[in-house]
């Protein structure tokens, strides 16, 4: 099981902060993230559900962690093992996912994918979800799988849609010259932008694009045959 205490930071000011597996009695509280991190018009019905929290912490629960603050859960990040095939890479998040209930997890798989990351808002200020991302990398080293992956959302893209494809606006971010809320944090905290997949989400403000971003285990080891 994972547990890991450390220090954020309020400015100047060190915040006690706990990352540890989530359990069936946070359920009410994760779904509660959901909502304020993801409000309209991201879609509801891909908030998270009990049956899908409960599939999550016993089909893979090192893949389940939340981060609290003064024992209060403030964000959470969930992931599964798959295969992955780079030479072909496009999925949507529901077939990947198994549209959030990874029953398709695969023990041996040689990829660890996010399947979401949230912080309640009024807590981002602390960098929680670039603490979060750094304890899943861990689990990647753990498990020695050869990345961790996962489509980021666009939700800046929107804006610029009339002007630029999908991955123009990826370069745009790579150069400086804009910001996302979403692929600029995954950038941030060390992701690569490996493809830009169209249909990768119901999205409006990402208008259904997703962009892979991968984090290659730099201790992988490829398996002997």
């Amino acid at each position: 099981m994972y547990r890991k205490e450390f220090f954020v930071f309020d400015q100047d000011r060190p915040v006690p902060a706990v990352i540890r597996n989530y359990e069936p009695k946070d359920f009410g509280e994760l779904i509660r993230i959901q909502q304020e991190s993801f409000p309209p018009p991201f879609p509801p019905e891909l908030w998270w559900n009990r049956e899908q929290l409960n599939n999550h912490v016993t089909l893979f629960p090192d893949g389940a962690l939340c981060i609290e603050i003064h024992g209060r859960i403030t964000g959470s990040v969930t992931g599964l093992l798959v295969e992955f095939n780079p030479s072909q890479p496009d999925h949507t998040w529901e077939e990947v996912t198994d549209n959030g209930y990874i029953r398709n997890h695969k023990p041996d798989g040689n990829t660890l994918y996010i399947v979401d990351i949230s912080v309640s808002p009024v807590y981002r200020k602390l960098g929680l979800g670039k603490w979060l991302m750094l304890s899943m990398y861990e689990v990647a080293i753990h498990y020695g799988v050869e990345r961790l992956l996962g489509g980021g959302r666009m939700p800046g893209y929107h804006k610029y849609a009339h002007d630029m494809k999908p991955e123009q606006y990826i370069e745009a971010l790579l150069q400086g010259q804009l910001k996302d809320p979403v692929i600029t944090f995954l950038l941030r905290c060390g992701r690569m932008p490996f493809k830009v997949v169209a249909n990768y989400l119901e999205d409006e403000q990402s208008c259904n694009y997703g962009t892979l971003m991968e984090w290659k285990n730099p201790f992988y080891t490829p398996k002997s045959e």
